[in-house]
């Protein structure tokens, strides 16, 4: 092994030894190299306090393979296994990709509910975290995408390290570990990991990326995954600011908000407010145009009989006479 793939074994080790979540920990486990490395170096370091949990999404022939391949690799290893099967099928105007993600939430939550038990039948306690191995890759992939979007301070936040859902702790540990570095780990310990086949198909454009535009990267900008990683941080930590002022503001303007009230921020905290309102009251988000639309016509309703109603999100913003309210049909 060289001496740069030495190197990325050891950010595997040292990311893993940073990792101080709430146990017993799960590890959504699909079979492919970062969850695999993920969870072997967290049995590792906390051997019966980790358990697996494997999505079966049913999208594919290959399938049936993860999974006996999991089974596999759990049993060798004498970690719980749970295998949640799930319908990922998208609805009309949902993306494959939103309706696979959604469906694997939810399977994660459900298992963590449910009884643990290991190989001679004994109940374990219950699952305290989930880490996901989403890696440094996956986060320059998260960014990249959200700067096509044109999206906002949130957005170019990327992914989260930590959060909390459904009462559990969540983490993505591996956010600063090459990809590569997964890979060397797990031929340093001889084990071996599916690939999902989809992972080549570049019609997906998070596969474009991986495969055309951070090779790229790599020549031109060799550190660019901490650079971009620290320019997410500080998205991170703009979002929050950005997030505790719209509150601040919302309390100031009522809920429903005050249009006179509204009116007498500046127009950068009336847009930073509304979003806030949206989405806290009602989750729902306004496109960029849409609210751009809405304070435009907050600004120039100063007569009795002005009228609003715009679509916004899911649903239409409109006046109720001194406020405005929200509502979808």
């Amino acid at each position: 092994m060289s001496g740069k793939s030495k190197a990325l074994v050891n950010v595997v080790d040292q990311a893993v030894a940073a990792f101080d979540p709430p146990l017993p920990l799960a590890i959504a486990f699909s079979g492919g190299a970062d969850s695999s490395a993920l969870l072997l170096a967290c049995h590792a370091r906390w051997p019966g306090l980790v358990r697996a949990i494997h999505v079966h999404h049913g999208l594919q022939e290959a399938a049936d393979g993860f999974q006996l391949h999991c089974e596999h690799l759990c049993a060798q290893h004498a970690i719980p296994l749970k295998v949640c099967k799930i319908d990922a099928r998208h609805e009309p105007g949902q993306s494959p990709e939103d309706a696979a993600r959604q469906g694997r939430y939810q399977a994660l939550i459900d298992a963590t509910t449910q009884s643990w038990v290991d190989d001679e039948g004994r109940e374990l306690e219950p699952v305290c975290s989930i880490a996901l191995a989403q890696h440094a890759d996956d986060q320059v992939e998260t960014l990249l995408l959200a700067l096509s979007r044109g999206a906002g301070v949130a957005g170019l936040a990327a992914m989260p390290f930590q959060w909390q859902r459904a009462g559990l702790q969540w983490f993505r540990p591996l956010l600063a570990v090459p990809g590569q570095a997964l890979r060397d780990w797990l031929v340093q310990k001889e084990v071996a990991w599916v690939e999902d086949p989809s992972n080549n198909d570049q019609g997906y454009t998070r596969n474009r990326i991986r495969a055309q535009l951070l090779p790229v990267l790599e020549q031109v900008f060799p550190q660019f995954r901490s650079t971009f990683a620290r320019s997410s941080a500080n998205c991170a930590q703009a979002a929050d600011l950005l997030s505790d002022l719209a509150a601040s503001d919302l309390l100031a303007v009522g809920v429903p908000p005050r249009i006179r009230d509204l009116q007498a921020l500046p127009l950068a905290r009336q847009s930073n407010v509304l979003r806030h309102w949206l989405l806290s009251a009602y989750h729902t988000t306004p496109t960029a145009a849409q609210l751009a639309q809405l304070v435009a016509q907050v600004g120039v309703c100063t007569t009795r009989g002005h009228r609003i109603h715009i679509k916004v999100g899911r649903g239409f913003v409109e006046r109720q006479g001194a406020s405005l309210g929200w509502y979808n049909s």
